[in-house]
């Protein structure tokens, strides 16, 4: 099957707090198995209530996370969208948490996600940019977000250590202006 016509049967809508015990397997699986990719751990996370984890789903147009779901109902992967906060801040949003579990990879996933957020993101009044980081080992990723037409504008020498090791992120950027249909 193309890769489109898998990307055709995932369904994207926004997480919902009562989907809690879909979507922190899914999150617990991400830290667990690439702890260097994200900078909350497995260790700490793993201990949090159900109360907390559902307060940290919210379904706002510029507070989010965005799932894809199997026609059964399998939450297949996911992507966070959060607007920054304050009046000199809001142009900007940030995207974090991206993961695809490993049985739905190759398929465009990763790509049909991350486009919707930049599509939701043309229609939030003044968002003029979404800025996201990336270890620099994580070549796969990188080329995702260079697809879509995100820059990196910086790298973080040593940002995340997991296990003595330290990883470098490079820290990039998306301009809506210069994207404009």
């Amino acid at each position: 099957m193309s890769s489109d016509a898998w990307q055709e049967r995932y369904i994207l809508r926004n997480i919902q707090r009562d989907e809690s015990d879909l979507y922190w397997p899914l999150r617990l699986e991400a830290l667990r198995t690439h702890p260097e990719a994200f900078g909350a751990s497995y260790e700490l996370s793993s201990q949090l209530s159900v109360s907390e984890v559902k307060e940290r789903i919210h379904h706002e147009p510029d507070d989010y996370i965005l799932g894809a779901y199997t026609p059964e109902g399998a939450l297949a992967g996911m992507i966070g969208f959060k607007r920054e906060f304050g009046l000199k801040l809001r142009h900007k949003g940030v995207v974090w948490g991206v993961y695809v579990s490993s049985a739905h990879r190759g398929k465009g996933l990763a790509s049909r996600l991350l486009s919707e957020v930049l599509e939701r993101g043309k229609h939030l009044e003044n968002l003029k940019q979404i800025n996201l980081s990336v270890v620099t080992t994580n070549a796969s990723a990188k080329r995702l977000y260079e697809r879509h037409g995100f820059e990196v504008y910086g790298i973080e020498r040593n940002a995340l250590e997991v296990e003595g090791q330290g990883y470098d992120e490079a820290h990039m950027t998306y301009f809506y202006n210069k994207h404009s249909d």
